[in-house]
């Protein structure tokens, strides 16, 4: 009876991710460097905080956009931190994790026949939401200019039905991300163009040489671009749900109709959790930071002692290493499990200018990661 089912939802599949995750999860004894998910715990402070908020029965629907004192809370951190101005009132939005709020974004501003730009390799939960909404996604290759999307690489593929471009920096999976110069070549290209920006900034806590930039900033692209952004990385908090979105109240107040029918609100425990996350959790990112950056050092040095074309991240915790064989990346891996234990993702999860790359996730103890590039040195060697 398939046939009565939504043909969109029927044309999409599981991520690729998770797909491979599922499937090698299966083995015995496999090390697995997939999953991107901080392996620190939610600092303590944080789980305090949501304790006394079920104690004192804070357990009840809550304001449709998350409770005021977080989105003040929220309001004050992105000025703080990335200079940008948005109204708690009207322009910030808690969601249920930052895939929640991508969701209701491209149901709110997407139709049928539009276009998204998606610069590849990219994360895979973007496009099958693109497609539930009826539009179409268009993928950018960014392999020639080190996974970044360039203002011309831009401009070569607006059409009249390019409706949105999704700018996911810093990456997952390649690591990379934008400068502000970068950014400022893609808002002149965007400037006066009926085209919104959707800034995937949910990485942006974890960068290393240089401060994170947000194409928000840019004046002359701020009113049609929508910042999306959360906890789960920054703060280990991928298992309480919270995201935010901030955008001009123009958009805005159509974006939270489509939350409210979808999710009500954000769980009023992990809005008190948050809320302690933002007003005393400033230092919390730094720690974890720092540990990313020592592992990234590492695992950089591992891949070129062995020869490998590897591109140095910027931020996130993803490295996407180049392979050079026959196979294809998704053979590759899994031979790589069968041979010597190791899972990494084959890097067609990431559309198919991810073929011929792996990604390695360093969001695991320095431990591990050791024994998991003992391995894949092992099976190099064969």
């Amino acid at each position: 009876m398939d046939h009565l089912l939504n043909k969109n939802v029927l044309d999409i599949e599981i991520s690729g991710i998770r797909k491979f995750f599922n499937m090698v999860g299966e083995k015995e004894d496999i090390l697995s460097l997939t999953i991107g998910q901080p392996d620190f715990t939610t600092p303590e402070h944080i789980k305090t905080a949501a304790i006394q908020a079920i104690e004192n029965n804070q357990t009840t629907y809550t304001h449709n956009a998350g409770i005021l004192p977080l989105r003040q809370a929220i309001a004050n951190h992105v000025k703080h931190n990335d200079q940008l101005l948005y109204d708690p009132l009207t322009e910030i939005i808690v969601t249920v994790g930052a895939s929640q709020a991508i969701d209701i974004t491209l149901r709110t501003i997407l139709q049928p026949g539009d276009e998204v730009l998606l610069p590849a390799p990219v994360y895979p939960g973007y496009e099958p939401l693109i497609r539930l909404a009826g539009a179409k996604v268009i993928h950018v290759d960014t392999r020639a200019d080190n996974f970044k999307l360039t203002a011309t690489n831009l401009a070569a593929h607006i059409t009249d039905k390019t409706k949105c471009v999704i700018l996911p920096y810093p990456s997952n999976p390649t690591g990379v991300t934008l400068s502000q110069e970068e950014l400022t070549a893609i808002a002149n290209v965007l400037e006066k163009k009926d085209i919104f920006i959707i800034a995937d900034e949910i990485y942006s806590s974890l960068t290393y040489e240089k401060a994170h930039f947000s194409i928000a900033r840019l004046n002359q692209v701020k009113n049609k671009t929508i910042v999306i952004n959360g906890l789960s990385k920054s703060h280990a908090m991928t298992g309480w749900r919270i995201g935010y979105l901030l955008a001009p109240n123009w958009i805005a107040k159509h974006i939270i109709k489509v939350h409210q029918y979808n999710v009500s609100c954000a769980t009023s425990i992990s809005q008190h959790a948050a809320l302690e996350a933002f007003k005393n959790g400033q230092d919390d990112p730094k720690k974890m930071k720092e540990a990313y950056l020592d592992r990234r050092n590492y695992v950089h040095n591992r891949f070129l002692s062995m020869g490998i074309d590897v591109i140095k991240p910027d931020g996130a915790f993803y490295f996407f290493p180049k392979i050079n064989t026959e196979l294809t990346s998704f053979d590759f891996a899994l031979k790589m499990v069968d041979e010597v234990g190791l899972a990494l993702v084959p890097g067609d999860a990431f559309s198919q200018y991810g073929e011929g790359y792996l990604r390695l996730s360093y969001a695991y103890s320095m431990e591990t990661l050791e024994n998991g590039l003992d391995r894949f040195e092992t099976f190099l060697s064969k």
